[in-house]
């Protein structure tokens, strides 16, 4: 299978430019040069979910402030041997987060165009950068409806930013919030330099214990990472109802491992080695809540799968986000 290459080992930057207060009290201070630093001993690259509030005025003008946080990111990576992500987390009219909510991005044109101006923009500033850059089109969709229509957005923003990045890599992924079902039903790679995504937060029982987001979920609700298919079966019909999802044909007494993820896995990974394309797990990671001798079980089972198979991974998060891993560098 196609490997993603410069992309193995990487960290998300979530809660500076995005999923924040947008305050340059924010950006000047929750993410700094000493930050850069100390991950690029650790991993091969940084991936930077940025909202349009960022570079976007009310009236959808450029904020030419909000791009020097990119330019900063870009140069603190080029300092300390980094590759970057530019992943852009929410558009006008669109987010993953229930919060703002999918308001008619894949129906209107004014949205739309919009989100074809900043990457347009995304790509004359930034194109040049692509030995160490990479950009990603937009993050999470969620709705299975929208399938079709962001297929459609998607080629004809690609087609977009080649006119001005020829080569530039671009990572696209499709519904249920970047779903491993939903990468057979992504458009077919525009070019050579496509990358399919995914997130992989499963199995969420475990990895979202106590989530005060996920609205059937106790708060209080503990569990091990090695507990029976069984038990996940029982819990999860309670914890997380909606985003439940039946598990794999193992027998009910066995526990997760990394039979588990190839399972999870194994559909994505024939489909992208028939469109000759590389996979990218762009989030993954387990809630701080969770014990931590078994969370480190979950990584070695879930590392382990993506070492297999030579797929790239971003860890969620750097900082604080209910999933900080920074205070793992102080131990």
């Amino acid at each position: 299978m196609k490997k993603f290459e410069g992309y193995e080992h990487g960290v998300n930057f979530g809660g500076w430019l995005s999923q924040c207060d947008h305050t340059k009290e924010r950006y000047d201070t929750f993410i700094t040069e000493a930050d850069f630093e100390t991950v690029s001993k650790r991993f091969d690259h940084v991936r930077i979910p940025t909202d349009y509030d960022l570079i976007l005025n009310d009236d959808y003008s450029f904020k030419e402030e909000g791009f020097s946080y990119i330019d900063f990111a870009i140069a603190m990576c080029r300092k300390y041997g980094l590759n970057m992500i530019l992943d852009l987390h929410r558009t006008p009219g669109y987010s993953f987060d229930p919060a703002h909510g999918e308001m008619g991005f894949f129906d209107s044109e004014e949205y739309q165009n919009v989100f074809y101006k900043i990457w347009r923009e995304f790509a004359r500033r930034y194109g040049k950068e692509k030995d160490m850059l990479t950009f990603e089109l937009l993050n999470e969709v969620t709705d299975k409806a929208f399938c079709d229509k962001w297929n459609e957005i998607s080629v004809n923003c690609i087609k977009m930013i080649r006119e001005t990045a020829k080569d530039v890599r671009i990572i696209v992924g499709g519904y249920y919030n970047n779903s491993l079902e939903a990468i057979k039903d992504l458009a077919m790679p525009y070019d050579d330099n496509v990358v399919y995504t995914f997130h992989c937060y499963e199995p969420l029982l475990f990895t979202h214990q106590g989530a005060h987001w996920i609205p059937t979920m106790d708060v209080y609700f503990r569990c091990d990472y090695k507990m029976p298919y069984e038990k996940y079966d029982e819990y999860s019909k309670i914890q997380t109802k909606d985003a439940y999802r039946a598990f794999p044909p193992f027998d009910k007494d066995d526990c997760p491992d990394e039979r588990y993820f190839e399972y999870l896995l194994s559909e994505a990974i024939e489909v992208a080695k028939e469109r000759n394309v590389a996979l990218y797990c762009g989030e993954y990671g387990v809630i701080d809540r969770a014990n931590k001798k078994e969370a480190v079980k979950w990584f070695h089972d879930f590392h382990a799968v993506m070492d297999k198979y030579n797929i790239g991974r971003c860890v969620w998060t750097y900082k604080e986000m209910d999933f900080e891993i920074d205070k793992d560098f102080k131990n």
